[in-house]
């Protein structure tokens, strides 16, 4: 069954996803508003070159095109530089193209071919600044303005063009954006752990209301106590009214059942007492019954009484000190018999359960196993799982086979008439083991006789 994520861990995964993704967009648009300002200010400082071309633009009587002085700037009159500037001539050349009339000294013999459509769209509108990207004379990436300008004594317009290469913007653009990737991650991690550290100090008295309450589970104490905060406190008063409800039905229980025991042992002894005083087919029948009705009364006020005790909560029993006990109690019992009972139960193991059903069903089949044993018995208990346990009663008498185990499971069976009992035995005890969720098995015993194994639930280590 796959385990659902705590509401820690929801709510700390919930917030650090948001602030992941809020950090995450604000990274991307303050990259964005960075790049837009670079790409402004080397627009502007583009728009400032043609405007001084176009200042100092002169045209002759022929119609040439000559500079009264160029842009001051070193770069452009060093060769292949990364900034350049070009006036060409507006209307296309007889085969197409456009004429370069003057370049800078960066270009050498080379000349900006800017794509024909944005040509076009600047003669469309002369006298506004154009900016856009195009390829260098090495094919590097450049950032181009361009302006249509009707000069003086010429019929045809002319284009003005500054271009500088936009490799070192956008690697200032990369490495800002890197830079606030890592410092938006510091800040990431950062509001990740005070959000975790948030959440665990706010669910804290949960936590600890948890434990507490495991605590009743595992019988350690009766009730959640803890100082809790007032929206929890309502909560732990109403779990310790439902404990005290829980053991007040335990206790109702129990006196029911002891009262119902004693109404109906009264006037089945006074029967069994007429019967033993009597002779005859019909005292021996009464005789006979009403110890069957005993057995009876018994076996279902056992039954009563553990369900009520299986559904208490903070019941717990030391395994290894009952099953001492009743070795002991059992070896003076058989001393005459010459067993011998041997134990082998891990240390600091709890049923969760009351003392006398834990002893009822571990009584019943050592007794059982002391009744057929020819001399040994030997008890061993273990951890089975985080919160079960399982005994193992063994003797090395002449055993059962598998049919036989099958059936002496079933009520009032009994396989050999000469022994002692009514056959309830280990019905009573695989009944019990039910009630508490357990489950009572027959096999053949390493020693050659019968290996009674009993699955029962266990407090937590």
């Amino acid at each position: 069954m796959k385990r659902r994520a705590s509401l820690a861990f929801r709510l700390f995964a919930g917030a650090a996803a948001w602030a992941l993704v809020l950090l995450l967009l604000g990274a991307v648009a303050l990259t964005t508003l960075y790049q837009r300002s670079v790409l402004r200010t080397m627009d502007d400082r583009l728009s400032s070159v043609v405007e001084a071309l176009v200042a100092a633009a002169e045209t002759d009587p022929g119609g040439g095109i000559a500079l009264a002085r160029r842009p001051s700037d070193p770069a452009y009159d060093r060769v292949f530089s990364g900034r350049y500037w070009q006036i060409m001539d507006g209307p296309e050349m007889e085969g197409g193209g456009h004429q370069s009339l003057v370049v800078s000294r960066s270009l050498w013999d080379e000349v900006l071919s800017p794509p024909d459509p944005l040509m076009q769209s600047a003669l469309a509108s002369p006298g506004q600044l154009m900016a856009f990207d195009t390829k260098g004379p090495s094919g590097e990436p450049l950032r181009l303005t361009a302006q249509a300008v009707q000069l003086p004594s010429r019929a045809e317009m002319v284009i003005m063009m500054a271009a500088e290469d936009r490799e070192p913007a956008d690697r200032e653009v990369r490495n800002f954006a890197i830079t606030s990737a890592i410092m938006f991650l510091g800040f990431a991690t950062a509001i990740a752990a005070g959000v975790f550290f948030q959440v665990r100090i706010g669910l804290a008295p949960v936590l600890r209301m948890r434990d507490s309450v495991a605590e009743v589970r595992e019988g350690n104490t009766d009730r959640v106590d803890g100082e809790f905060p007032v929206e929890l406190q309502p909560l732990a008063d109403e779990l310790n009214a439902m404990l005290d409800h829980s053991r007040e039905l335990v206790e109702r229980s129990r006196t029911h059942v002891g009262n119902l025991a004693h109404a109906l042992k009264t006037p089945i002894a006074v029967l069994t007492n007429e019967a033993r005083a009597s002779e005859g087919e019909l005292a021996s029948l009464v005789q006979r019954q009403t110890g069957v009705m005993t057995e009876q009364v018994e076996h279902h006020l056992r039954r009563a009484r553990a369900a009520a005790h299986a559904k208490a909560l903070g019941a717990r029993t030391p395994l290894g000190a009952t099953v001492g006990d009743l070795a002991r109690t059992l070896e003076k019992i058989n001393r005459a018999r010459g067993i011998r009972i041997t134990t082998e139960v891990e240390a600091e193991l709890n049923f969760k359960g009351e003392r006398q059903d834990l002893e009822e069903m571990i009584g019943n089949l050592m007794d059982n196993a002391c009744k057929w044993s020819g001399g040994l018995v030997h008890v061993t208990a273990g951890r089975t799982a985080p919160r079960e346990l399982a005994v193992t009663i063994e003797d090395d008498g002449p055993g059962l086979t598998e049919d036989e185990c099958a059936s002496a499971l079933q009520r009032g069976v009994r396989l050999d008439e000469q022994a002692p009992g009514s056959g309830l035995g280990l019905a009573i005890v695989s009944d019990l083991a039910k009630a508490y969720g357990g489950e009572l098995s027959l096999s053949r015993s390493e020693l050659g006789g019968l290996a009674a194994c009993i699955s029962l639930p266990a407090t937590g280590r």
